[in-house]
């Protein structure tokens, strides 16, 4: 089954109602373009789908072309049907399940054009929240508040989490600047998961300082890197709070920490730059291109994952999972960094074409793919550039098709229509060539750079 909707408790129900019967829950991102969504719930094969009121004419729209789903159900609004599908009694069998049966199925962006779906396990869910607790020295005593999406695993994560320790959660429906500033203080939140853009916001809005935190113990940050200025602005609202986490759907969610600690370390200021060390039972290495023997300290290469809570592989997409995970199972995540002599990891980098906007993954074959049907473009390549808002942005780089002109307002509206909004470029070069190897192949790292040029990282 499927979900539709921003934030909601039913989120929670029905991921627990899957594993109670043995089936998968897929969340997902309310922001897809109808396209998209369509290619999401015919690749799951999901048979039903519950959705938000507000979304559920866009879910009939689709409903036609998708011959697996039987049955919609909307949740609130003025036809809500939730309430009643609740309320029927439930079935007393439970079914046998297998610690590595999949029970939530997340869609991250593809490198072929399409989503795929990475499928989590029942023991790498639990073994994340066991791990999480351990970690963040989580308790029955604290308070959580979900404000990040809950289709994307650093939403639905630290909510499991928390449900795991029978702690509280507090559920916002969209994480607005100011109302997370209130909720925090009026809720007495302990614990929180925010995205670099949003506590950028946060920092800016001239009254963020004027709330009480005091009940504040965590302040988890992650998904995308977090400029220095960013960072230290926030500690001025969130002082002695903040963990940084690094992980990715593929793992379940967080691979390494940087505690509060190291956030206040005069000492080693460097330390900020870095996403922390591996959490208990997971290892990390850095390896050179298609290597499988780690590389010294200092040394930048791929890093790769060793974890017991990845994913069991990609549905429906075994060259895909077959890539991403070695023989051994080791995840190579397409992130480029460095290990320090102390065990700190360091992303400076990416291998994998991948844009992270916002917090949001963004593979520019799914630009590509659309753009490439455009009747102005010979050839074009997407690249990720900065931004000071989102991190970074997605950049279409063109070539005029013979006796056409390219318009970058045409363009980007064409992208609109079929893609979800986060993933549209927000600007466009035009360009007489596009820079290529011996072999034909568009060296995109290298237009890539022309934009990054001067920069420490080659992110942000």
């Amino acid at each position: 089954m499927a979900t539709l909707d921003l934030n909601h408790p039913s989120w929670l129900e029905l991921t627990l109602a899957c594993a109670q019967v043995g089936a998968v829950h897929v969340p997902i991102n309310f922001r897809l373009a109808p396209a998209e969504l369509e290619y999401v719930l015919s690749d799951s094969g999901a048979a039903i789908l519950f959705v938000g009121g507000e979304l559920a004419d866009i879910a009939v729209h689709v409903q036609d072309r998708v011959p697996d789903l039987r049955r919609l159900v909307v949740i609130g609004g003025e036809h809500d049907e939730y309430e009643a599908w609740l309320s029927v009694p439930p079935d007393d069998e439970r079914h046998p399940a297998h610690p590595d049966d999949t029970v939530l199925q997340l869609y991250t962006s593809g490198t072929t054009g399409f989503p795929k779906g990475a499928m989590l396990t029942h023991a790498g869910l639990l073994g994340q929240c066991r791990d999480m607790t351990a970690a963040a020295g989580l308790t029955s005593d604290d308070s959580f508040l979900t404000a990040m999406p809950m289709f994307h695993v650093a939403g639905v994560g630290g909510t499991l989490a928390q449900l795991y320790n029978g702690a509280r959660n507090v559920i916002m429906r969209t994480p607005e600047p100011l109302a997370v500033c209130r909720t925090l203080e009026r809720e007495r939140i302990s614990h929180t998961f925010l995205v670099p853009a949003l506590l950028d916001m946060i920092a800016r809005h001239p009254h963020a300082t004027d709330h009480d935190y005091s009940a504040l113990r965590l302040l988890f940050y992650g998904a995308s890197p977090i400029p220095l200025p960013t960072l230290r602005a926030c500690q001025e609202v969130f002082p002695n709070v903040f963990m940084q986490v690094y992980g990715m759907t593929e793992t379940s969610g967080a691979v390494s920490m940087l505690g509060p600690t190291e956030h206040g370390d005069r000492a080693n200021p460097h330390r900020l730059l870095s996403a922390g060390i591996p959490m208990m039972g997971i290892r990390l290495e850095i390896r050179g291109p298609g290597g499988d023997v780690p590389l010294p300290a200092g040394t930048t290469g791929e890093v790769c994952v060793l974890t017991p809570h990845l994913m069991t592989g990609y549905w429906n997409k075994p060259g895909a999972s077959a890539a991403a995970v070695d023989v051994n199972g080791w995840y190579r995540t397409g992130d480029a960094g460095h290990l320090d002599d102390d065990g700190y990891l360091y992303i400076t980098d990416r291998i994998k074409d991948l844009i992270i906007s916002g917090g949001e993954n963004i593979y520019p074959a799914e630009i590509e793919r659309v753009l490439a049907e455009h009747p102005s473009v010979a050839e074009l390549t997407v690249v990720g550039v900065p931004d000071e808002k989102w991190g970074e942005v997605p950049k279409v780089v063109a070539v005029t098709a013979t006796g056409q002109r390219v318009d970058e307002a045409e363009l980007l509206s064409y992208c609109r229509e079929r893609l979800a909004s986060y993933k549209c470029p927000k600007s466009v070069d035009v360009v007489q060539e596009l820079p290529r190897n011996a072999s034909g192949k568009i060296l995109k790292r290298d237009i890539r750079a022309r934009y990054w040029r001067g920069r420490e990282r080659q992110l942000s």
